[in-house]
């Protein structure tokens, strides 16, 4: 008996000292509630109660020490490192993701029903045709019609308009003496359309036809600098541009192709087919054919303009004619327009460096009996004819966007909407730019 006694003493102490072994870190453990575990104490910590847990399974049962072993029960088996695909889920195992679109109200689809082997006769009326909406539309249009390439004669001289070779290179020698080549300058075909999105072919319209001064290109200086696209916009008005590449960013003013008689004609036939396209209605075309014009000379583009209404084959069909600061000459084909043409309008704003010839031109006016207006405050109307001077600080360059007011073309066409027998309707209102 004092056997098994001293026996079964020894087992209390074994397993009470394993039990106190094993509830000594937990109460370490429980004394930091409250506050966010270590990491590296909590694996030790681990480590430790598996050491000592091993120790205690160890001594008491020898048996379940070696299943233990066995079954690979080790901290690393029970706690492994978290894996690649563990941390970053594949996209089937993720969450979906959203855009902020898919949060947005959805339009309920509605289902087209069959249509019926036969016709309902309703007396209610039907709903109008909508135009889809469309955003403005500004492109680049290459046309055989437009004024280079050019191998015709200057008609100034009678001489061929590319006088000058070298080797296989021809080019033009200007009036200024310098040469500027074909490949160059004399060879780009492109026209500048614009189309504003209130555009209605359906209703009274006016195409308007801007020759650029010099040393300019259609997207640097038209489209960008000038904002010619966007002054049309802007007005408001039933309105499209078309803008050809004149002599590229050179100081010459050549006509190319309007110089030719009937050229102008030609231009105007060719762009009603392209704007049809553009605008994705080729029945429009004739619509366009037989639109009203207004040409726009700016600078140097007072040679085409001039040419345009001597010779071109449809000043009958122009409206108006603008001068921005433009008449360096050919006065005589402006004056002859003007009396031959006194339904349409005739606008010439002009700074110190062209005060002389249009003061001439407004002497020659004046002496076929034409009145002469010189301010722009009220409407055009039919047979007006404007002179209007800017003062010292308004500058040559930026006379597209500020002569008389800021961006002039925007307000000539404001002035030609107010004028129902100028036959231009304001379909969209002006912005404040």
């Amino acid at each position: 008996m004092r056997a098994d006694r001293t026996t079964s003493g020894s087992r209390g102490r074994e397993l009470r000292v394993g039990l106190i072994s094993a509830l000594v870190p937990l109460s370490l453990t429980l004394v930091q509630c409250g506050k966010a575990p270590d990491p590296a104490a909590l694996a030790a910590n681990s480590q430790a109660n598996v050491q000592v847990v091993n120790q205690v399974v160890t001594k008491t049962n020898p048996q379940a020490a070696k299943q233990q072993v066995a079954s690979g029960d080790t901290f690393e088996d029970r706690f492994p490192a978290p894996q690649f695909r563990e941390r970053f889920p594949s996209a089937s195992e993720g969450f979906l993701q959203r855009q902020m679109s898919d949060f947005s109200p959805k339009r309920a689809v509605q289902q087209q029903p069959e249509p019926a082997p036969y016709k309902v006769a309703s007396l209610a009326p039907q709903v109008p045709y909508q135009r889809p909406p469309r955003e403005d539309l500004t492109t680049l249009v290459s046309m055989k019609s437009s004024a280079f390439p050019y191998f015709g004669n200057n008609p100034a001289s009678e001489a061929p308009f590319l006088n000058i070779a070298k080797g296989d290179r021809r080019g033009h020698r200007s009036y200024s003496g310098r040469v500027y080549w074909q490949d160059e300058t004399y060879s780009d075909s492109r026209v500048l359309m614009h189309v504003p999105e209130h555009f209605d072919v359906r209703k009274p319209g006016v195409i308007v036809v801007f020759f650029h001064g010099n040393g300019a290109t259609l997207e640097r200086d038209v489209r960008d600098r000038q904002l010619v696209p966007q002054q049309i916009t802007d007005s408001g008005a039933n309105a499209v541009l078309l803008a050809p590449q004149m002599a590229v960013d050179a100081a010459d003013s050549s006509a190319g192709k309007f110089w030719q008689p009937g050229g102008f004609k030609r231009f105007m036939a060719e762009s009603a087919d392209h704007l049809a396209r553009v605008t994705g209605d080729p029945n429009s075309a004739r619509a366009f054919a037989n639109m009203p014009i207004v040409i726009v000379g700016y600078s140097g583009g007072f040679l085409p303009t001039a040419w345009s209404l001597e010779v071109g084959g449809i000043s009958d069909r122009v409206r108006g004619v603008v001068l921005l600061d433009a008449v360096y000459g050919e006065m005589d084909k402006f004056a002859s327009w003007i009396e031959s043409h006194r339904s349409s309008f005739f606008v010439s704003s002009y700074t110190r460096y062209t005060a002389r010839r249009d003061r001439e031109l407004m002497s020659m006016l004046r002496q076929k009996g034409i009145s002469v207006s010189e301010d722009m405050d009220g409407p055009l109307r039919p047979g007006s004819v404007v002179f209007v001077e800017t003062g010292d600080g308004i500058t040559h360059r930026d006379y597209v966007n500020r002569a008389w007011t800021q961006y002039p073309l925007k307000d000539v066409l404001v002035k030609m909407s107010a004028t129902p027998a100028l036959a231009l309707t304001r379909v969209a209102a002006a912005s404040s730019r």
